[in-house]
């Protein structure tokens, strides 16, 4: 059964796209959750429709990301933690921590736009990239400290 997806699905495709997949995943998952039409030429004039506008809202989202990424400079937030005599923390400091320390005047962040490779379990200063949009990152300084 051919249908042309409104998302971007996972194994599939991205949005827009036309695909072939059995009639149960369509008529069971796809459909139903707004995942996918048929491929009609209705369809297919509502899909491109579809795109135009959501290519205009994502270029809004950018544009706002790096207006954010410019008012805000550079971040910086200190974290005081325990810890022993060799510095080594009890514990570790998380994406959650240095979203809920960031806040600032402008914005407040989610654990999800922080990149952090692997929790921080030394104490010093570190530089953390934020992800405002894709493409569009801040550099955030962390202190950690011994409390």
């Amino acid at each position: 059964m051919e249908v042309i997806l409104m998302e971007s699905v996972e194994n599939l495709g991205e949005m827009g796209d036309t695909v072939s997949v059995a009639r149960g995943y369509a008529r069971n998952y796809l459909v139903p959750k707004g995942l996918a039409v048929l491929a009609t030429d209705g369809h297919r004039k509502l899909v491109a429709e579809h795109m135009k506008l959501s290519a205009k809202r994502e270029d809004l989202r950018k544009a706002a990301a790096e207006e954010l990424a410019a008012k805000l400079g550079e971040l910086s937030c200190t974290i005081t933690v325990q810890a022993d005599e060799e510095d080594k923390l009890f514990g570790s400091v998380t994406a959650r921590d240095i979203a809920e320390n960031l806040d600032s005047e402008h914005t407040s962040f989610e654990h999800r736009q922080i990149v952090l490779e692997e929790a921080i379990k030394q104490l010093g200063v570190y530089s953390v990239p934020v992800r405002l949009h894709t493409g569009v990152e801040v550099t955030a300084k962390v202190w950690v400290v011994k409390a």
